[in-house]
This record gives structure tokens, sequence and C-alpha cells, in this order.
């Protein structure tokens, strides 16, 4: 089993009990750095559960073509 370390998470709240992680993550031990965008819900007790997500290398353009593309699909 693969072991993460969260360097940093920012949370975006949606719908009813709706959740977007955006976050960076180290795998465990050998330290490679990843991005990571997972969605998910809150439990009745407020606790967090992971419905999926996508990862990808920590590479400038790589993020700056994936902002590019989510601004070009969402225009009407």
């Amino acid at each position: 089993m693969v072991e993460y370390e969260s360097i940093k998470s920012e949370f975006i709240d949606y719908g009813v009990n709706k959740f977007i992680e955006v976050s960076r993550k180290k795998v465990m031990p050998d330290d490679n750095e990843f991005l990571n965008i997972s969605k998910g819900y809150y439990t009745p007790q407020g606790e967090r559960r992971y419905q999926g997500g996508i990862g990808f290398p920590v590479d400038g353009d790589i993020v700056s073509n994936i902002v590019t593309k989510l601004k070009e699909v969402s225009k009407e």
C-alpha cells in the first residue's frame, strides 16, 4: 500500500455536503511530489469521504494548461 503525506490542501464546498479538494502531496517514502484534485462528500458526522481523484506532476506548464482548458470548457 502506498502512503501519502499532504503538504497543502484547499477545499471547495459545493452542492449539498459535497467538496472538491485541491492538494499537493508527497509519496512516502520516496518524497516524489504531485498535485491532486479529488471529489467527495461529508458524512452526517461531518467526516470527509473521497469518491475519486486525479493526480499529475508538479509542473507549471501542466498546471497552466489545465487552468486554461477548464476556463475554455466552462464558457457557454
